[in-house]
C-alpha cells in the first residue's frame, strides 16, 4: 500500500468516527439532556437554552452561530485547520434534525421522558458519560464540533500564553451562568437550580473526556530481571517493533552482576509483552508499573512553548 493510499484511508477513518461521536453525542443530547432542560456549556448547549426559553428550534440556532463562528475564524485559521470542523458542524446539525423527527414529543414539545418523570439527576448522569464518550471519540479522531472551540482555537493563536482548556471553561461558565437572565425558566431559585445542573454536567462531561483519552495514552514501565534477558529482549525488539534499554545491576545478595531490560510501552502491549517473556523465561522476575506520561518518539509530544527570547539568549551566551 502505498504513503497517498493509506493517508486517504487514515482520513476516511477519521471522518467515520468522527461521524460515530456525533451519533453518540446526538442520541445523549435529545433523549437524556433535552427532555429533562438540562443545559450544557457550549454552542449546543446554548442553543438548548434559546430552545428551551424561546422555542426557536435548537438545530437553527446551532448552525447559525457556528456559521458565524466559521466565517470570522476561516481568515484567522485556514480552510484546511477547519475542514474537519466544518463537516463535524453540519453533521451535527442534520443529526439533531432528523433525531428531533424521529423520537416522539410531549405536550411541551420537548422529547418524552425516556427515564420517566423525576429523573432528572439519573438522565443526566447518562447523557454526560455519553456525550464525554462522544466527544473523546471526535477528539481522538483529530475532529472538533466547533463553537466553543473555534473561539479557544482563534484565542490562543494570538495569545499563546492563554490555554485552550481556559479559554473553554469561561466560556461555558458564561453559557451556562446565562440561565439566570431568562425569567422564563422560573423563580431566581428555579434558575439557579438549573445553573448548577448545568456546572455538574460541564465538570462530569470533561471528567469522562479526559478519562477516555487518557486510558487510550496510557503507558507502563517494564522492569524485567532474567537470565535469559538476550532472548527476551531479541523477541520484543523483532517481534513487537519496540524497542529496549539494557540496564547494568548487581544483585546485593548474590553479589552478581546482570543486565535489567527496562521498557517503556503502551498499556494495551501489556499482555503481548507478558506472553513473549512468560515463553522465553516463566522464571523471569517483572515489575510493572504505571507512568504518568511517556514523551518522544512512538509516545506523546512534548506540547510545552519556550520563550523565544529565552531561546535567543541561550544561543547568545
Amino acid at each position: 500500500m502505498t504513503i497517498d493510499h493509506k493517508i486517504i484511508l487514515n482520513e476516511v477513518k477519521d471522518y467515520m468516527f468522527i461521524a460515530l461521536g456525533l451519533a453518540i453525542y446526538t442520541i445523549a443530547f435529545t433523549v437524556f439532556l433535552m427532555p429533562y432542560e438540562i443545559v450544557a456549556g457550549g454552542v449546543t448547549g446554548l442553543s438548548a437554552i434559546i430552545y428551551y426559553a424561546t422555542g426557536f428550534h435548537l438545530e437553527n440556532t446551532y448552525i447559525i452561530i457556528n456559521g458565524i463562528l466559521l466565517i470570522v475564524a476561516l481568515k484567522i485559521l485556514g480552510v484546511k485547520f477547519l475542514m474537519k470542523t466544518i463537516f463535524a458542524i453540519f453533521t451535527l446539525y442534520f443529526m439533531l434534525v432528523i433525531a428531533q423527527d424521529l423520537i416522539p414529543k410531549q405536550a411541551n414539545g420537548l422529547p418524552f421522558k425516556l427515564m420517566g418523570e423525576g429523573q432528572d439527576f439519573m438522565s443526566m448522569i447518562i447523557g454526560c458519560v455519553m456525550t464525554g464518550i462522544a466527544l473523546a471519540t471526535v477528539f481522538m479522531n483529530n475532529g472538533s464540533t466547533g463553537g466553543t472551540d473555534i473561539i479557544a482555537a482563534s484565542v490562543n493563536k494570538y495569545h499563546s500564553n492563554v490555554s485552550l482548556g481556559s479559554v473553554l471553561i469561561a466560556a461555558d461558565f458564561c453559557i451556562i451562568g446565562s440561565c439566570m437572565f431568562f425569567p422564563q425558566f422560573g423563580t431566581y431559585m428555579e434558575r439557579a437550580h438549573k445553573v448548577m445542573f448545568g456546572f455538574c454536567v460541564m465538570t462530569m462531561e470533561n471528567y469522562v473526556l479526559d478519562y477516555v483519552m487518557n486510558a487510550r495514552r496510557q503507558s507502563v514501565q517494564f522492569m524485567i530481571f532474567s537470565q535469559k534477558w538476550q532472548e527476551i529482549a531479541n523477541a520484543i525488539g523483532t517481534q513487537m517493533n519496540h524497542g529496549v534499554t539494557i540496564l547494568d545491576g548487581h544483585g546485593w545478595y548474590t553479589g552478581r552482576q546482570m543486565k535489567v531490560l527496562c521498557i517503556l510501552a503502551k498499556k494495551n502491549e501489556s499482555i503481548n509483552i507478558f506472553r513473549l517473556i512468560k515463553m522465553i523465561d516463566p522464571n523471569a522476575f517483572v515489575s510493572q508499573s504505571a507512568v504518568i506520561g511517556v514523551y518522544g518518539e512512538g509516545f506523546d509530544e512534548m506540547k510545552v512553548k519556550i520563550k523565544e527570547k529565552k531561546i535567543e539568549g541561550e544561543k547568545h551566551t
